[in-house]
């Protein structure tokens, strides 16, 4: 029976309907005469209170409110990956086809393409004992891509049928599985509440970095597989920068990024350059293995709110393949603020700065679907997703209510900064204010892949920093000449550190990717200047005569050294560094 009611009260992007006697919450509806989609948020007697994700001006009391009978879903199979979704996944792409620039209320397209063949190759065999999450077939669905055909996650049984190599679209059958004696046909597309996390058997533990070939965040501050990161930041700081950067290079097979919120013109330059984009990995496009949600400030609000549960629920549907996914948010300051403006139609009681009550168990319950986990199916595979979400606090003020609630969640924290930006020192991370609570974890990996004494030198060269900021206090009264020599080496070396190992740039070819045995050795080098350095001074050579060592300028441009060279070119500086110290 479908359930039908009618519009009695209209307060921007939500409506009260009466007569819903029989809907549940979460559920989808049609409102109106264009069919705008909502969902139920609120249930009271036969009244219902509905969040529309679509622009409701025009809407009337009266007009019919129908109800789907499901939740919110997302459409889940081949055809997702490289494709550009709105908010609530529906494919930018057909709807300017549709209705040209500007997407018009109550255009119904199909998120996946139903008609579409695609080269289906079993893999399951009939008779198999399956459960969800087992691999019934594969499709290449891109270059980068292979699809598993994943029995879904609440069926199990024996394989009644299967079909054979071939053509199918997503809607046929490719399957028949029998369990307690009734037969269900599997097809290749699934549906999945966005609400609603993918299961799993386990999360394990965050021991593997997500290597992102960025010097600051993989050695000072790095996330592990499986992690969530937060990037606060005021405007102009480089968040969207530092979020490409990291879909370019993140060590993930796939990647999904968000933009929630952000301004037209932003969402623009990623859409426009992501399709450009070459994979370092596999030399072709970038988005064969990207999908891209955009859902920009003049959007509908509540269709904010949507387009981070559909990011994440495509990131899960990955997961449950064996992929290792990266997820980046710009900017859940954005999707905080939708969530302020509903909560404040629905005469909700304000919290801190309007936000709502519950503003810190939402952003927990989106954050908590990262993690690096063991997947269902009979053989369980390791998977991950690695969530990086951008802050965008108002004047960069980091107490604000959506920062502090992240930081809270987040055990990574890169925390950009303005002035930094404006001298051009890139990315922007504050050594200093930024953390990462995953290095214990992650050391291992370093020690085992890298070198033992890895976590000895980022130490060092932490301390290093941090005694710095010390002495820029002295330097600022006094000059940096009345400072005893060896501080003055010090400062020379955390110079070299901010300038010759944090500064990279994205826009070279050779810089824009930095691979951990290179990072390493670099550091290695800068301190063993340091050391050196040092000795020279307690030798009474004059700081001055350290300073102007040409050697200096080789450690400046070691960063531009490429992969393949850098080996022999490190051993030739830190041989320059020995030989050039103990002769000054």
């Amino acid at each position: 029976m479908i359930i039908e009611g009618k519009i009695i009260k209209i307060a921007g992007p939500v409506i009260v309907a009466d007569g819903m006697r029989g809907a549940q919450m979460l559920e989808m509806v049609r409102v109106g005469e264009q069919k705008l989609i909502g969902e139920i948020i609120e249930l009271e007697g036969d009244t219902a209170t509905i969040q529309v994700y679509e622009e409701t001006a025009g809407i009337q009391p009266g007009e019919v409110v129908e109800c789907t009978g499901g939740a919110l879903s997302v459409e889940l199979g081949p055809g997702v990956m490289s494709s550009i979704f709105d908010g609530i996944q529906r494919p930018l792409r057909i709807i300017r086809e549709e209705s040209g620039d500007f997407i018009a209320r109550g255009i119904d397209v199909e998120s996946v393409d139903k008609e579409k063949k695609w080269e289906f190759k079993p893999v399951a065999k009939v008779g198999d004992v399956v459960t969800g999450g087992d691999v019934l077939g594969e499709v290449q669905e891109t270059s980068a891509v292979l699809h598993k055909i994943l029995v879904p996650p609440t069926m199990e049984g024996t394989v009644k049928s299967l079909a054979s190599e071939g053509e199918y679209t997503v809607l046929e059958d490719i399957a028949e599985i029998e369990a307690d004696g009734e037969v269900k046909a599997v097809q290749m597309l699934q549906k999945w509440p966005v609400k609603k996390s993918r299961p799993y058997v386990r999360k394990l533990d965050p021991d593997i970095p997500l290597v992102t070939g960025q010097r600051a965040q993989d050695t000072f501050f790095s996330v592990a597989k499986g992690g969530a990161a937060a990037i606060p930041g005021p405007f102009g700081s480089g968040k969207t920068v530092t979020q490409q950067q990291l879909a370019k290079w993140a060590d993930a097979d796939i990647v999904v990024y968000i933009g929630c919120g952000e301004r037209g013109n932003e969402m623009t330059e990623v859409l426009t350059e992501f399709p450009y984009l070459d994979d370092p990995k596999t030399g072709n496009p970038l988005m064969d293995r990207t999908v891209l949600i955009a859902n920009t400030s003049n959007m509908p609000v509540a269709a904010r709110e949507a387009c981070v549960y559909t990011g994440i629920t495509i990131a899960e549907y990955y997961r449950d393949q064996g992929y290792d996914v990266a997820l980046m948010a710009d900017s859940t300051s954005r999707w905080a603020e939708a969530m302020r403006e509903i909560s404040g139609r629905l005469e909700e009681m304000p919290g801190e700065e309007g936000y709502p009550a519950y503003l810190a168990s939402r952003l927990a319950q989106f954050y908590e679907r990262a993690g690096r986990v063991e997947t269902i199916g009979s053989e369980s595979k390791e998977a991950s997703i690695s969530v990086v979400g951008a802050v965008s606090p108002p004047g960069g003020d980091l107490s604000e209510p959506v920062t502090q609630n992240t930081l809270r969640i987040c055990k990574v924290f890169w925390a950009l900064d303005a002035s930094l930006a404006d001298k051009r020192h890139f990315p922007s991370i504050d050594w200093l204010q930024s953390y990462s609570l995953y290095v214990d974890s992650i050391e291992g990996w370093w020690t085992e892949n890298i070198a033992a004494d890895w976590r000895e030198t980022r130490d060092q060269a932490m301390s290093l920093l941090q005694k710095e900021s010390e002495l820029q206090e002295i330097v600022q009264l006094v000059g940096p000449d009345a400072l005893p020599e060896a501080d003055q080496a010090t400062l020379e070396t955390t110079r070299m550190l901010r300038e010759d190992f944090l500064q990279q740039n994205a826009f070279d070819d050779v810089d824009t990717y930095c691979a951990p045995d290179k990072q390493y050795k670099m550091l290695k080098t800068i301190l063993l200047f340091y050391k050196e350095s040092l000795a020279a001074v307690n030798r009474g050579v004059s700081i001055h005569d350290i300073v102007a060592l040409p050697v200096k300028e080789e450690i400046g441009k070691m960063k531009y050294v490429p992969q393949e060279e850098f080996a022999s070119k490190i051993e030739e500086i830190q041989a320059a560094i020995t030989k050039q110290c103990s002769e000054a």
